[in-house]
């Protein structure tokens, strides 16, 4: 039998994802689940009856177009159009994906080769470091530092190389909760411009901003010809169970990540595909109450964590608050967040996990607040027995 490495070596070390293992540990036992970033409720019943009539009717049981349904692809454009005033061509500028991880694996093996660097911001989603081996480039990370969590431009500036070949930009930034403001992001696109660089962007998050506003890179001047965006209806309709994600960005830089994500899943979610489209045509009141509504269950739990001893990053975004355990007495996340379940029931998220760095986020642990109020208050009961 042969003695080398089952496992491609560019994968190595990264094995089972953190969020499996501590799943798999509040099942086993019986804790509550602030680690994985679902929601414990669906989104809108309109959305859900949606893909039932959908489901009856025949559309999209079959296989879907490859880019996507054109009514999603259309509904998209207009999400743009009406959010952010961005032109987009739904024929040859749009690609729907199987969620916005596929989205982001397409992008990094369709735009990527052997020896490139990708800049990204640390702590990053741990598909990222995945992607960018698969696709044999080099990560070179930009360490996000408690407590703003800002990304240093001028140190940004000089990790670009000859090799430098994308930056990938994650805002609303998870784990932190990070927002790039404008004058930051008008930072990075004239680093790109001056460079010649692609931007992948995930987006993901782009409706659930709590302090500031969500701009997108590709709307500035010079960034729509070089900018992959990525977003997805998981984390803005609570459905993140359907994996419907999207692409958007000049014709030539679809055409490629298509030509890549092609060969991943060819499609996906058909029905899904569908209910959708009428999701993203939602009245503006409904963006406005998710968000809000969103915005009360992080400060309950901000609140909660703070009472029981934690140091709290007070997230601009997302569905995750950053914290420090160190003023508990404790220095190590990992350890801490495996033995929590067992000390009072609750699971969390080490961010160790999403540094190279891995000192930098030794004592930072990430709670998920994307949950019922109920279950937030009995988290934050148990979470004071510490």
């Amino acid at each position: 039998m042969s003695t080398r490495p089952l496992l491609n070596r560019s994968l190595a070390g990264m094995g089972t994802t953190i969020f499996a293992e501590m799943s798999a540990l509040a099942t086993a036992t019986g804790s509550i689940n602030l680690g994985q970033g679902f929601p414990d409720t669906d989104g809108p019943e309109a959305v859900r009856e949606a893909a039932v009539r959908a489901l009856r009717e025949g559309l999209g049981n079959q296989y879907p177009p490859g880019p996507g349904v054109p009514e999603l692809r259309t509904a998209i454009a207009e999400h743009q159009e009406r959010f952010y005033g961005l032109t987009v061509d739904p024929g040859t500028e749009v690609l729907v994906t199987a969620g916005a991880t596929e989205a982001i694996a397409a992008a990094l093996l369709a735009l990527l080769e052997p020896g490139d660097e990708v800049i990204a911001f640390e702590p990053f989603y741990d598909s990222y470091a995945a992607c960018i081996a698969m696709a044999g480039a080099k990560r070179v990370p930009l360490t996000l530092r408690a407590p703003s969590f800002r990304p240093d431009l001028d140190e940004l500036r000089a990790l670009v190389t000859p090799r430098t070949r994308l930056l990938l930009v994650n805002t609303p930034h998870n784990p932190t909760g990070t927002v790039l403001t404008p004058e930051e992001l008008a930072a990075i696109a004239e680093l790109a411009v001056e460079h010649d660089l692609l931007v992948v962007t995930d987006e993901v998050y782009e409706h659930l901003v709590f302090t500031g506003a969500h701009h997108p890179l590709a709307a500035l001047p010079g960034m729509r010809e070089r900018t992959v965006a990525i977003s997805s209806a998981g984390k803005t309709f609570s459905f993140t169970g359907w994996k419907v994600g999207w692409v958007t960005g000049a014709p030539e830089l679809v055409a490629a990540v298509r030509t890549a994500k092609q060969y991943l899943t060819y499609v996906s979610a058909g029905p899904f595909q569908y209910a959708v489209a009428e999701a993203l045509r939602l009245p503006d009141d409904y963006y406005a109450g998710f968000r809000a509504d969103l915005h009360r269950k992080r400060d309950l739990l901000t609140a909660g964590l703070d009472a029981a001893g934690f140091r709290v990053f007070e997230p601009q975004g997302t569905y995750f608050v950053t914290t420090d355990i160190t003023p508990l007495g404790e220095k190590d996340g990992i350890e801490f967040c495996r033995t929590l379940p067992e000390r009072c029931g609750v699971v969390a998220i080490p961010n160790a996990v999403f540094y190279d760095d891995a000192e930098a986020g030794r004592a930072q642990v990430r709670f998920a607040f994307c949950k019922k109020d109920e279950v937030l208050r009995e988290a934050v009961a148990r979470l004071r027995r510490l």
